[in-house]
């Protein structure tokens, strides 16, 4: 497999930088079993290594990272300076800030706006870089982010942050803060049967020229702890007919959800991470898309109760 198999599904621009639309997470990279608790166990070193090199090798140059993807002895930031410093001239890091995590690993109150430049500044020491790509605010609910994102548009200004976005938001969350300043993506839950009511926002984003960048596309309702469980069945016959995996007919559904639409599966396996990049060649026909979306929205006879159908199935990715 060489560089060539990802152009396949196209590229996209973040702001000025363009990126290839299959790009990888980094939520899972630190860490083995289910991410994001403070029982974590650390992923060893040198694999984790290894598989982001492979990443940059098979033609990934979107990354999507965080300060709070840590696991005792590992920081997905670190693993990725690591690995990848000096950084490639294309290389788009992403990262998200807002939530925090203390060094035991519990989670903590999101960020005030003006503790938000100190969560921009340990990514940067983190990373290694003088500026950061793409910094994304996530936010929980539904209040205002005017203030917020104000925040982050002054780092912007002086120079710390190139462009920002939005994660696990609403579109009148978009709506103020574009009134603000740009805003290159919008980042949320989304996936066959996850979340389908984000159909019409993902529409919207796209009308704006924002990129919407779904999370836990392969992971479904497994979120944190990854894909596996129950499949829906409309998902296993379509991998069949392809001879292809249940995680890559999802990936290869989300792309099809519009040319602005980017996948970040996260691995730390070199094996998924291979497959989740080839989905991006995978060519759905109409019939395909047609069984899919049914079952996107539960209509499928055979689907079985919403998006899992009562078949185990084990995926070729995990969360993201």
């Amino acid at each position: 497999m060489t560089s060539q198999t990802i152009t396949a599904a196209g590229t996209w621009k973040l702001g000025d930088r363009t990126v290839n639309r299959i790009g990888f997470g980094a939520m899972r990279l630190a860490q083995s079993g289910e991410a994001l608790v403070s029982a974590a166990v650390p992923r060893d070193r040198g694999q984790a290594v290894d598989v982001l090199r492979r990443a940059v090798d098979l033609g990934v140059n979107h990354i999507d990272t965080a300060a709070f993807y840590f696991s005792p002895l590992r920081s997905a930031n670190e693993l990725i300076s690591r690995a990848l410093a000096p950084y490639p001239d294309d290389l788009v890091i992403v990262t998200k800030v807002g939530p925090g995590r203390d060094p035991s690993g519990e989670w903590l109150p999101h960020a005030r706006p003006d503790q938000l430049r100190g969560q921009v500044e340990e990514n940067l020491r983190q990373l290694g870089r003088d500026h950061l790509d793409v910094v994304n605010l996530r936010i929980v609910g539904t209040d205002s982010v005017a203030e917020r994102f104000g925040a982050l548009a002054e780092l912007r200004q002086a120079g710390l942050v190139r462009h920002l976005g939005l994660s696990n938001v609403q579109p009148h969350h978009l709506d103020e803060a574009r009134a603000i300043a740009p805003v290159v993506c919008v980042q949320n839950m989304y996936g066959i049967g996850v979340q389908p009511g984000q159909d019409e926002f993902l529409r919207t984003c796209g009308e704006q020229g924002v990129a919407f960048v779904p999370f836990y596309s392969i992971a479904g309702t497994g979120r944190q702890a990854g894909a596996g469980g129950t499949e829906s069945s409309a998902v296993l016959e379509v991998a069949r007919a392809h001879g292809a995996s249940a995680a890559q007919v999802r990936l290869a559904w989300t792309l099809r959800q519009g040319p602005h639409v980017l996948a970040i599966p996260g691995t730390g396996d070199p094996e998924h991470l291979a497959a989740n990049v080839a989905a991006g060649a995978l060519r759905l026909s109409p019939a395909d898309l047609t069984r899919l979306d049914s079952a996107h929205h539960g209509r499928g006879p055979t689907d079985g109760p919403g998006p899992g159908g009562g078949v185990r199935a084990t995926a070729a990715g995990t969360a993201s």
